[in-house]
């Protein structure tokens, strides 16, 4: 999403005059950019619900490519057709002297329509190909469970390598070459990847769909609150121990795996839910089995988790945004080599590539040894960890900003659209903090939802990673949005809009980000440390 602050430069660093402007161009984008990532990653759980339910990961994985490339061409095609685009923005002026927008036509429904292809796409990837590649190691043994740990960990590093090329290789040609390359490039990886992913078809181990785990919840939920008012009398001896349908295991493996004890008391957690199976239902489609409520037990004690994580994905949500108008700010020279401000990203992308393999082959060897136990760190512990770092992050990011603005202070630049003499490296700092912070965190979510989850909804529960970064991008865009309305009432000035960014009070914000960062973190160690897991540790 680079391409959108390529744009803001490109039409913001020309002429002063323009600054009003650009001051609400450099808003909306930041916005724009959230809104479509936040998209992109709730669709994942759309995928997950799907591969659990009706299809395989197998499948959502090939239809979701597929409507990926469709949307990625579409783009293609509007961006080489110089009719279904406005007219070129060469250095901030047009004939009209102004940059102009996509019209509300049929241009405007190709571009949208081809970028929310592509957010669905994504969002089916996401929630299908990770379950996907968990499913193929043996979780009855330590050394398939180790496997699949390693896995989670070289998925985000994998997905560091594709971000690697698309900050660097696809931005240089988009800026030399043409939008219509760097989106045919884009275009042309999706299609290859396709035939890849199909040459294992004939190993891959997939879990067949065994019905909706949504109305299984709800069904335990319904049947727990409704016999508060329609009491048959309790009595444990009738409680329903049938198998459901979703008992059904679709592997040998699964079968040696989950044993199923139709004589399993209840836990004493959520007690509330017990009454769904040890009271005769109001109606006969809300029996339940213990293992149904049991599992919706799970799915619940996850939730706190998941929610806990949002903040930190509001804060990895400015990397995409201020952080690189910051940059832009800046100096960006490296020598003699002038680096774009979208292309910083590659920074935490660099550090995770580095972090990752370090991680599996150092870190957590060492742990194990350490704590004698198979994961050496526990999923939760691990995604603490990266919470920590985000506040860190924040602070360090609050610190920069104050340094950046005292040294456009100092050199009278304050109103001057002109570079600062100060490196955009001090910027690499809190997206390292961040970067490192997104390695523990979505790795550790992932691994921990897919293990902790029932085993019917394990596609969807995986997705919940990608939910808590989609959240966290809309959050980004409500708080942006109340803080300028709150500060403008206050102070009568908004922290985070004017003419210049230099005029910001960037630095309060990130440290309002800070202080939430802090309290959510205190919220996860309330939550996390009474959780009880599922699954050997």
């Amino acid at each position: 999403m680079g391409r959108v602050h390529r744009l803001e430069e490109q039409t913001c660093h020309k002429r002063s005059s323009w600054w009003n402007a650009c001051s609400f161009l450099r808003f909306s984008s930041a916005n724009i950019v959230t809104n479509f990532m936040g998209t992109a990653f709730l669709l994942a759980i759309l995928g997950g619900f799907l591969a659990d339910a009706f299809f395989t990961t197998y499948s959502i994985y090939l239809i979701s490519a597929a409507i990926e490339f469709v949307g990625l061409l579409i783009l293609t095609i509007q961006a080489h057709i110089p009719a279904l685009k406005p007219p070129s923005c060469i250095m901030g002026t047009t004939n009209s002297g102004a940059c102009e927008k996509v019209d509300g036509g049929g241009d405007a429904a190709m571009l949208f329509a081809g970028l929310y292809l592509v957010a669905l796409g994504v969002g089916g990837i996401k929630g299908s190909l990770p379950p996907h590649g968990a499913e193929q190691f043996d979780e009855s043994t330590a050394e398939g469970r180790k496997q699949r740990s390693s896995f989670f960990n070289y998925y985000v590093f994998s997905l560091s390598c594709g971000a690697l090329i698309a900050v660097t290789v696809v931005v240089w040609i988009e800026d030399n070459k043409g939008w219509q390359w760097g989106l045919g490039v884009s275009t042309a990886s999706i299609l290859i990847s396709i035939p890849l992913f199909l040459l294992g078809s004939h190993k891959y181990r997939n879990k067949l769909p065994v019905g909706s785990p949504i109305t299984t919840m709800l069904k335990v939920i319904a049947a727990a609150i409704c016999d508060k008012w329609c009491k048959a009398g309790k009595n444990s001896s009738n409680a329903i121990m049938n198998m459901s349908p979703s008992e059904i295991l679709e592997t040998e493996e699964t079968n040696n795996n989950v044993k199923e004890d139709h004589q399993s008391p209840l836990s004493e957690s959520l007690k509330f839910l017990n009454r769904a199976v040890t009271s005769q239902p109001c109606h006969p489609m809300l029996q339940c089995t213990v293992k149904e409520v049991e599992e919706v037990k799970v799915v619940l004690r996850i939730l706190p988790i998941f929610m806990s994580t949002i903040m930190l994905n509001c804060c990895l949500a400015q990397l995409s945004t201020f952080s690189i108008q910051q940059s832009s700010t800046m100096d960006t020279n490296l020598g003699s080599f002038k680096v774009p401000p979208a292309s910083l990203p590659v920074f935490p992308v660099l550090f995770i590539m580095v972090l990752a393999p370090m991680y599996d082959h150092a870190i957590l060897p060492f742990a194990r040894k350490i704590t004698r136990t198979e994961t050496g760190i526990t999923h939760l512990q691990r995604i603490g960890t990266g919470l920590v770092l985000s506040i860190v992050a924040m602070a360090v990011a609050a610190l920069v900003e104050t340094k950046r603005k005292k040294t456009a202070l100092i050199h009278g630049l304050t109103d001057s659209t002109e570079p600062l003499p100060i490196t955009f490296l001090w910027v690499a700092l809190q997206y390292l903090f961040l970067g490192s912070a997104d390695l523990f965190t979505l790795a550790g979510m992932m691994e921990f939802f897919f293990t902790e989850a029932p085993w019917s909804m394990r596609s969807l529960a995986t997705a919940l990673s990608w939910a808590s970064l989609a959240m966290g991008y809309y959050s980004s865009t409500v708080l942006v949005s109340l803080i300028n309305k709150v500060t403008s009432v206050v102070g009568h000035t908004p922290w985070l809009l004017g003419s210049n960014l230099n005029h910001y009070h960037l630095e309060r914000f990130y440290w309002f980000l800070c202080v939430l960062s802090g309290i959510n973190f205190l919220h996860y160690l309330f939550w996390a440390s009474s959780y009880k897991y599922t699954t050997q540790i």
